[in-house]
């Protein structure tokens, strides 16, 4: 007697495939980052100190020590002299470096930023500073500043702070990864414990 193919047995690698395609969705995918908004803006003319120097990108930055390594933010104004205590903070898809200024001019922000996907992105803007009369300008001073021993920014009192936010969001994204493959296995256990119960039939049948 002809032995007879379980029919379920095509379809083992159908689920799985679909299994994978429901799994991978939900993997982050890195990618280049790119900035979407700084204070100040380019071209923007400030009539007051910012609290911080921020740039912020379309997804979260690559700070792996938690303390900015390989990040810079630099103001220079028209003679070449550094404003700031160099600081970096990152936070989430932001960086920030608390705000000085000197005397009305022009200025120029640096930033130097560690993508998500691992490469540097880097990029200047230029921006004008016209305070009101009166206003306490900082001192201005030749070499880059390089946070030696300075306080970091403060996230409570950053405009851009969302670190919170952040990891809730990233713990919920892998919990659901998790569980998104483990509802798969479960499923592929099922279809091939059904597959060999059908094997297991259609052995007796044939024998028969």
């Amino acid at each position: 007697m002809m032995r007879r193919r379980p029919l379920l047995a095509p379809a083992l690698p159908v689920a799985l495939a679909a299994a994978l395609l429901t799994v991978l969705p939900a993997l982050p995918a890195a990618a280049h980052n790119y900035v979407v908004s700084s204070t100040p803006a380019e071209g923007e003319t400030l009539t007051a100190v910012p609290e911080f120097f921020v740039v912020t990108t379309n997804d979260a930055l690559l700070d792996l020590t938690g303390e900015g390594a390989g990040f810079v933010m630099q103001v220079t104004d028209e003679s070449g002299l550094y404003y700031g205590d160099g600081c970096v903070s990152v936070q989430g898809a932001s960086m920030a470096m608390a705000g000085a200024l000197g005397v009305a001019g022009d200025y120029t922000l640096t930033f130097q930023a560690i993508s998500g996907d691992g490469h540097t992105i880097s990029d200047e803007l230029s921006f004008r500073y016209d305070p009101a009369e009166g206003s306490v300008a900082s001192t201005g001073v030749a070499s880059a500043p390089d946070c030696g021993g300075a306080e970091a920014v403060d996230a409570t009192s950053d405009p851009q702070a969302g670190t919170a936010s952040t990891t809730a969001d990233e713990t919920g994204t892998v919990l659901g990864i998790v569980a998104g493959i483990i509802a798969s296995l479960a499923v592929l256990g099922a279809i091939v414990l059904v597959v060999a119960r059908r094997r297991g039939r259609g052995a007796g049948a044939s024998t028969q």
